[in-house]
């Protein structure tokens, strides 16, 4: 790529230290001029050491996004404001990478995609999981149809005791939800992309609150304070899809389970299947005999060097701006996150109704 970005940060908090500015800081093409944070030490600290020199930092994003120079943003702020925000920078004529999930609800994830379409701006959505070397694998297989029709799945994001307790992750009003929304929507999306099957009947949920209340917890970032645990401490859900397609979604942030794992998924087709449980294992049966083929990822020739050049991460940025320079596609498309919030949101409201949700 010879065209070189100029690219604003909006939310100079976790997520984009610990994955959009690094990320954009190894691509080559990628220029980094402008941070904004509604706390301007953030914003500075992140100007000083990700962005070029005389990097301009804001408090308010409207000024940020008056910057005719700047062609793409990156908004990494709670969930809440991902749909005001990134409307706004696609009409002042930005290119749009959303931290996941799309949004808070389902209506502004259906906001943000119609403004792009009116816009014609490039909107993404950040799951970089779809990006690892296994993913990028198992996609493959999916696509090339050695799995046959897939018709059944299982998307998991459980951890037994790791409630993120910073920032606003406990907050149901800023983030909208607890595990299932900041853990299982890695795990949905992975799975229907995998799937390619964006076409949801009919949803049934459950979430549950059960371990939140609990004083002096055992978490892996220490106890939580149950007075500010508004969010669910586990959720699952049960997807149908109009072909007949079925979906398990579990997710959770604290459950008394051994069997942990978040982004993964399981796939079961007519010609095989396809699990993440133990690195990337694909089954099948060949010559009247089941079979079971762990997929080597690595190149496993010397003890420091595994054969992979890039993270996740940093494959997430590289194509996206690929994306952008030659006016194709991004890997993420804004339908198919959409379709993610549509199912997530219908899974919450189905636990609070106790009655199936249904799609038109």
């Amino acid at each position: 790529m010879s065209k070189t970005f100029k690219i604003g940060i909006i939310g100079c908090g976790g997520i984009a230290h610990g994955k959009h500015m690094p990320a954009l800081k190894n691509q080559p093409n990628a220029e980094m001029v402008a941070f904004c944070d509604i706390v301007e030490e953030r914003a500075r600290e992140a100007a000083d050491k990700f962005g070029v020199p005389g990097a301009r930092v804001y408090t308010d994003y409207r000024e940020l996004l008056k910057e005719e120079s700047i062609e793409v943003v990156h908004v990494c702020t709670p969930n809440d404001s991902h749909a005001d925000i990134s409307i706004a920078a696609m009409e002042a004529g930005k290119h749009v990478m959303c931290e996941k999930p799309m949004a808070k609800t389902a209506a502004d994830a259906r906001r943000m995609r119609d403004a792009a379409k009116r816009t014609g701006r490039k909107l993404s959505i950040g799951y970089q999981n779809r990006f690892r070397a296994d993913s990028q694998y198992l996609k493959k297989i999916c696509s090339e149809g050695e799995l046959g029709e897939i018709y059944y799945a299982k998307a998991h994001a459980i951890r037994r005791r790791a409630v993120p307790t910073w920032g606003v992750f406990l907050d149901e009003e800023k983030q909208g939800g607890g595990p299932l929304i900041d853990i299982g929507t890695h795990a949905l999306d992975l799975t229907l992309w995998m799937m390619d099957n964006y076409e949801p009947k009919v949803v049934l949920g459950t979430a549950f609150h059960k371990l939140s209340q609990r004083q002096n917890a055992a978490n892996a970032w220490g106890p939580w304070d149950p007075a500010k645990f508004t969010v669910e401490d586990s959720a699952f859900g049960m997807i149908v899809m109009k072909n007949g397609a079925t979906i398990m979604l579990e997710s959770s942030w604290a459950l008394n389970t051994l069997s942990t794992g978040e982004a993964r998924t399981t796939l079961c087709g007519t010609e095989g299947g396809a699990d993440m449980q133990d690195g990337l294992r694909i089954n099948g049966e060949k010559h009247s005999r089941l079979f079971m083929n762990q997929i080597q990822l690595d190149a496993k020739g010397v003890d420091f060097y595994d054969g992979r050049k890039e993270s996740p991460a940093d494959l997430e940025a590289r194509e996206w701006l690929r994306a952008i320079e030659q006016d194709t596609d991004p890997v993420v498309t804004p339908e198919q996150a959409c379709v993610v919030s549509e199912i997530l949101e219908a899974i919450y409201e189905s636990a609070k109704t106790g009655k199936a949700v249904y799609f038109d």
